[in-house]
């Protein structure tokens, strides 16, 4: 290869790395954007997120507690970047779907962009599944727990520390955010041919066991979450099935008719 040649197949290579920058640019300063906005309401997006708790608890009078000095700041730090990175995910797919789609033939593009829909639809159903049902269950199971003291036995009273709570609900809404996304990630895996809708009926006993281990990992210790989180994965491995089925339809109609045109071509051909 000459020298003009190697120049020549790198400039691509440059531009896509420019474009590559760009994308990146504009994705870091909207998280960083709205990562100050967050801090700054930070309180009351952290009282927003107490509701679940006050909703398990029967009671709007709750108490947190913070043992170090510095703990509720990073506590609002850590806030600040789960509500950046939640509201901002619109951008930073829109960044990615503009970086890739040069490269995608039109119909690439339109079979990518549901998808690509559904993503940020789908984490947010998980999260509304957490907020609004798995929190305030998995509240009233924990303070349950709870003693009252008196005839000799010990006051166990339940201190929930600020950083402790919103780590616990955090990982509960991720949890169930990326679970949501089985459906993504199998039509993609339809869509690419890389798996059907046989393999996964095949495979279902094995999703059952994997969904409850997938639970009892991502999921506190409490057998709430662990089914709260199970339970949805298997009735989404059912909708990706349906999913892998309709993907695979379409996929032959538009063999079926391309092979028509192809033989209607053929014979106009022959009888010209």
């Amino acid at each position: 290869m000459s020298t003009d040649e190697v120049e020549a197949s790198s400039a691509p290579l440059i531009e896509h790395l420019i474009e590559l920058r760009r994308r990146l640019f504009y994705s870091v300063i909207a998280i960083a954007v709205f990562f100050v906005i967050c801090f700054i309401f930070a309180n009351q997006i952290f009282n927003i997120l107490v509701i679940p708790y006050q909703w398990g608890a029967g009671t709007t009078d709750v108490k947190f507690v913070y043992t170090a000095l510095q703990e509720y700041f990073f506590t609002q730090m850590k806030l600040a970047f789960f509500g950046a990175m939640f509201i901002s995910f619109p951008i930073v797919a829109s960044q990615i779907y503009k970086f890739v789609a040069p490269g995608l033939y039109r119909n690439e593009r339109q079979a990518f962009l549901p998808f690509l829909i559904a993503t940020p639809v789908l984490f947010l159903m998980g999260a509304c599944l957490v907020y609004f049902l798995i929190m305030p269950m998995a509240t009233r199971f924990f303070l349950s727990q709870q003693q009252v003291g008196g005839n000799g036995l010990a006051t166990i009273e339940n201190l929930q520390a600020v950083s402790a709570y919103l780590s616990l609900i955090m990982t509960l809404i991720f949890a169930f955010g990326i679970m949501f996304q089985l459906p993504v990630v199998i039509g993609l895996l339809a869509k690419a041919d890389l798996i059907t809708s046989k393999t996964l009926v095949e495979k279902r006993k094995y999703a059952w066991v994997v969904g409850f281990i997938i639970g009892a990992v991502l999921t506190p210790p409490d057998p709430i979450s662990q089914i709260g989180l199970a339970a949805p994965s298997l009735l989404l491995y059912e909708v990706s099935i349906i999913l892998a089925r309709f993907i695979e339809k379409q996929r032959n109609e538009r063999r079926r008719a391309e092979e028509e045109k192809e033989q209607a071509e053929s014979e106009s051909a022959s009888t010209s």
